[in-house]
């Protein structure tokens, strides 16, 4: 039986700016839906993912804003992927390197952490 990571809740304080931070980094607004007047369920997905979140104000979860951190994406170019947030507005650490890829940092605006790695070429990498 496969078991597929389809979405991942995000929690955040306003709806409306992380909205607007996550499409300004290349997300998709899949949903936008206000289900009533204390909750509205927005997903988005970022580019190339299977993978959504869902930003959480008042879904269910327990997660204060901000608390989640280590949410990872795979992408091809770690260089590539530190310009295109910073010319975004966005501050992003990197470009930092391991034996397992390189890396960059950032947060939302209520700092929730992601981590965007490129993965080594596997045969590079030797086990010690």
């Amino acid at each position: 039986m496969d078991w597929k990571i389809e979405l991942l809740a995000v929690p955040v304080s306003d709806l409306d700016r992380s909205k607007a931070f996550y499409e300004s980094i290349g997300f998709v607004t899949d949903h936008d839906q206000t289900v009533n007047d204390d909750l509205r369920f927005i997903q988005l997905t970022p580019p190339g993912s299977q993978c959504s979140i869902a930003l959480d104000k008042n879904l269910g979860t327990k997660m204060a804003p901000g608390s989640l951190d280590g949410i990872q994406a795979v992408v091809e170019d770690a260089d590539a992927a530190l310009r295109q947030l910073t010319e975004r507005g966005v501050e992003a650490r990197g470009v930092e390197e391991y034996p397992w890829g390189r890396f960059v940092f950032f947060t939302d605006p209520d700092g929730n952490g992601w981590a965007l790695q490129e993965l080594p070429a596997w045969t590079d990498v030797q086990p010690s």
